[in-house]
């Protein structure tokens, strides 16, 4: 699977990763060509090779042109959609220019659509993020990744004053991002850069394994006591090995009436448990105990944790990040029987298609519902997989 990670060792804007995506090898021709088929008009597009502290790479800036009035987020939907760009670059930049709008909505305590694009600048937030969306597209990438957020500190300037780093937005939108500062009192990561790797990234954190094929450098407009460069990394990573960061949260308990359990595990995972499984073990005073483990993705971890301490009696759990968590690829697909269809689980190793089988809960509810033994319905289901694979 084509695969490009961002690495923001030195944080991460709009132009900057328009500029790592050009430095990729997206030609500033074939991207204006393509800014070209959005409805808007007075700005200019420049991209030029520079170097920070002797790395090489490439300054991406959008020059407005003539005043532009406030948009909300209706006109810069409008703007997009009535463009020509593909359904899926128009797709995905709305998708961005929306949680960008739902951040600054909860900073200032209003809705979304009362949002003025201002401060994030309408204009250029529209090339950054649709520009970006296409370079993307046009690299033929089909997954995004992205490293921890170096956001900065210290304080900034803008239209409502003097604001931390990062600012209330920004914060916003890198909730459940791992995140760090080493004490650069710039900011690092702003709005649009945030906005647009938060919604397109399927996982932060360490470098997926991957055949790297080319890399691209996009500058920033800071010197700063690193290199103000996002790098990006693009390549083959093996669908038969992929991975992402888990956490692991656990707790052990002596004191509970086990027929809570069922309960409390499908609570889980109607909040989104990866996977929820129950050890025995001896705890103090030689009493018999249960470990009680939940792996979570990091968006769901106070979810989580809080259904812990609501339905258990516990008094404090542990989380511990696992960090090289390695999948095959999956796929789904269902398969006809007498009684109605059953979804069908299939590994996939390389793009094969290597081992299948039914989904339970489909096979009890026919059972149940046609008064059969489960056995028979998952009979009738191998039977027309082996079939179908004749």
């Amino acid at each position: 699977m084509k695969t490009a990670y961002f690495d923001c060792f030195a944080g991460a804007s709009g132009d900057m990763i328009l500029g790592a995506l050009i430095d990729a090898g997206i030609s500033i021709d074939t991207l204006q060509e393509a800014l070209a088929k959005l409805p808007l008009k007075g700005y200019r597009i420049t991209a030029k090779k520079a170097d920070k502290k002797h790395i090489g790479g490439t300054k991406f800036d959008v020059e407005v042109t003539e005043d532009h009035h406030h948009r909300h987020l209706k006109d810069i939907e409008e703007i997009i959609g009535n463009s020509t760009l593909s359904e899926s670059v128009k797709k995905k930049s709305i998708a961005i220019f929306n949680r960008l709008a739902e951040a600054e909505a909860h900073v200032h305590r209003t809705t979304k659509e009362k949002i003025h694009f201002h401060e994030v600048g309408a204009v250029d937030a529209i090339i950054d993020i649709t520009g970006a969306v296409f370079a993307l597209e046009s690299l033929g990438i089909e997954r995004v990744h992205a490293s921890r957020m170096h956001v900065g500190t210290g304080t900034l300037e803008c239209a409502h004053g003097t604001l931390p780093v990062p600012p209330p937005a920004t914060a916003e939108l890198l909730k459940n991002v791992p995140v760090y500062s080493t004490g650069i009192e710039a900011e690092l990561i702003t709005p649009t850069g945030a906005a647009i790797l938060t919604t397109l990234s399927s996982g932060f954190g360490h470098l997926p394994a991957m055949t790297v094929e080319r890399t691209g450098y996009g500058l920033g407009s800071r010197d700063l006591e690193i290199p103000n460069i996002l790098r990006v990394l693009i390549g083959k990573t093996d669908t038969s090995a992929n991975t992402d960061t888990v956490q692991l949260i656990e707790t052990n308990i002596d004191d509970m009436n086990p027929e809570l359990y069922e309960h409390i595990m499908e609570k889980c995972f109607e909040a989104g448990a990866r996977d929820v499984y129950l050890t025995p073990i001896i705890m103090k005073k030689n009493r018999p105990g249960i470990v009680l483990s939940v792996l979570s993705t990091p968006d769901r971890i106070d979810k989580l944790t809080n259904i812990l301490f609501r339905e258990t009696t516990t008094l404090g759990v542990r989380l511990s990040e696992l960090k090289k968590r390695r999948l095959l690829e999956r796929a789904s697909k269902k398969i006809k029987t007498p009684w109605g269809e059953v979804g069908i689980k299939v590994r996939v190793i390389e793009g094969d298609e290597t081992s299948a089988a039914p989904e339970y809960e489909d096979c009890r509810r026919i059972a149940s519902e046609k008064n059969l033994p489960l056995r028979k319905v998952y009979e009738e289901v191998w039977k027309r997989l082996g079939e179908e694979s004749d």
